[in-house]
């Protein structure tokens, strides 16, 4: 089991910045690959970022790119997702996730943590 806890979501002014951090406990933190991902209202969830579990790779959805960027630190069981110039259409609740490998699906998720962004 691995549970996953969101923090760092909040309001923001468009063209803002925002940093999340999604912090693990449980079996190895570094022996999975980690994901953000963002549903708004109405909307069907979406990939945001992906992340290696060496951090080697990642893969940033073409709407984010450029803005959004996702690392982690294995020695605080801790993944990140910097948000920079910040959109409206950003307005979401944002979600790690974790799955053992680019194979398996992603098993374990966090509660989630609101970003609003006005304009």
């Amino acid at each position: 089991q691995v549970q996953l806890v969101e923090s760092g979501g909040g309001l923001v002014q468009a063209g803002g910045s925002l940093r999340l951090s999604c912090t693990a406990s449980g079996r190895t933190f570094s022996g999975y690959d980690m994901g953000w991902f963002r549903q708004a209202p109405g909307k069907e969830r979406e990939t945001v970022a992906r992340i290696s579990r060496s951090g080697g790779s990642t893969y940033h959805a073409d709407s984010v790119k450029g803005r959004f960027t996702i690392s982690r630190d294995n020695a605080k069981n801790t993944v990140y997702l910097q948000m920079n110039s910040l959109k409206p259409e950003d307005t979401a609740v944002y979600y790690c996730a974790a799955r053992k490998g680019a194979a398996y699906q992603y098993d374990y998720w966090g509660q989630g943590t609101q970003v609003t962004v006005s304009s």
